[in-house]
């Protein structure tokens, strides 16, 4: 494994494992409190973006700060503009090396930062989004969706892990492959996904039936990527959402709801992967497209 980049020597990506996992939860280290944490998180991230949808969703917006980083990353990591109100860090890094100095791997969003105790309490992007739905349910504004029913728990951890490994992860494993044979094994797993997906869309109107859930949250942000982002610089390129006309149809209905439309920023988007991932894109030219609107039902 070559470290820093995640590819393995058969030219495959496998993503860095998060670093900092401890849990914000009652009678813990890390008791869930309004104004006690800070999100930190970017608009051109996946893994964040769905971060900021369900922060938004469950009306969370007085409890649990947002900071967020700017698109560009350098060899420093994520910069927050004009520095960190909460923290006075300029970098993300800092409060990584502040929590553990000896830290060697990327640093990522979203990440939870506690304002008390003056360290990081999770990178753990799959928990982060679980934990605003159960840990913070004592906030919710009334009428919030409940995205991680007891009952439907079981089923949504079974669809989120094949949405994680065939879709969401999917797509960077075949972006970074270094090999035709990781490329083109990682590329049939997308669209395999994509296909089981729009079979299960079809008659229902999210993935779980008549009600928005977690899983809905976990896909929308790489199909707000897909077009725009992984058709082309990920080489993700057999067919596009526009393609699928139940997908398509179920990633606007999504996007027309006030929470994921206002924390998808194209814009940021395309910049950040085009510019950032100089080894896919070494002359960092933004292209323009494609012109697709979202905001036809």
């Amino acid at each position: 494994m070559k470290l820093g980049r995640e590819i393995s020597d058969g030219g495959r990506f496998v993503r860095q494992p998060n670093r900092f996992t401890a849990r914000i939860e009652a009678d813990g280290e890390y008791p869930p409190e309004a104004g006690r944490y800070q999100l930190y998180a970017s608009y051109a991230c996946p893994w964040a973006h769905r971060s900021l949808i369900v922060r938004e969703l469950l009306g969370l917006q007085d409890v649990v700060g947002v900071t967020i980083v700017d698109p560009i990353r350098d060899e420093k990591g994520w910069r927050v503009p004009g520095g960190d109100p909460v923290t006075g860090t300029e970098y993300l890094s800092e409060l990584y090396l502040a929590t553990d100095p000896d830290y060697q791997g990327r640093y990522t969003v979203p990440c939870v930062w506690d304002v008390t105790t003056k360290r990081l309490v999770t990178n753990d992007y799959p928990q982060i989004t679980l934990t605003l739905e159960t840990a913070f349910a004592p906030w919710h504004a009334e009428g919030a969706p409940d995205l991680y029913p007891a009952g439907l728990r079981e089923e949504i951890d079974a669809l989120n892990a094949i949405i994680f490994d065939g879709f969401n992860n999917g797509v960077y494993k075949a972006g970074f492959a270094t090999s035709q044979e990781a490329y083109d094994d990682a590329v049939t797993k997308v669209f395999a996904t994509l296909d089981l997906l729009e079979e299960r869309l079809a008659g229902r109107p999210y993935l779980h039936g008549d009600a928005l859930t977690e899983s809905d949250v976990r896909l929308y942000p790489t199909l707000a990527r897909f077009d725009a982002v992984y058709h082309s610089h990920f080489k993700c390129a057999i067919r596009r959402l526009t393609d699928y006309p139940v997908l398509w149809a179920y990633a606007r209905r999504l996007y027309a709801i006030p929470a994921f439309r206002d924390t998808t920023d194209f814009d940021q988007i395309k910049r950040h992967y085009f510019i950032t991932q100089t080894n896919i894109n070494p002359s960092q030219i933004v292209p323009q497209g494609p012109e697709i609107d979202w905001t036809v039902g």
